[in-house]
């Protein structure tokens, strides 16, 4: 059962705004660290070895990515497949980073 990215934006902002998440205006920086909470908390199960709770965890990180993507009327699955498409055309390890 797989649905279109932007139809789980949608879902995701419906979802939230139904349990009163939406009720005020949030500011970009609150969504965000939303997701930095959530991306934090995948890491802590990662380093506990607790795989369900880590997949959970990256399951709320696409959550709140798609709840502000459908509050904000953001087209993911387009932004998606440029930023994969302009990936294609990087050199190996670019950017000269460690990691």
């Amino acid at each position: 059962m797989s649905k279109p990215i932007n139809q789980l934006c949608e879902e995701a902002f419906h979802i939230a705004s139904a349990n009163g998440w939406h009720d005020e205006p949030r500011e970009m920086g609150t969504m965000l660290a939303l997701i930095h909470s959530e991306v934090s908390e995948a890491l802590e199960a990662d380093r506990k070895r607790d795989i369900n709770n880590f997949y959970e965890e990256l399951a709320d990180v696409c959550i709140r990515v798609f709840d502000l993507c459908g509050a904000h009327e953001i087209d993911l699955e387009s932004a998606i497949e440029m930023k994969m498409e302009k990936n294609k055309s990087r050199s190996y390890k670019h950017g000269n980073k460690a990691y």
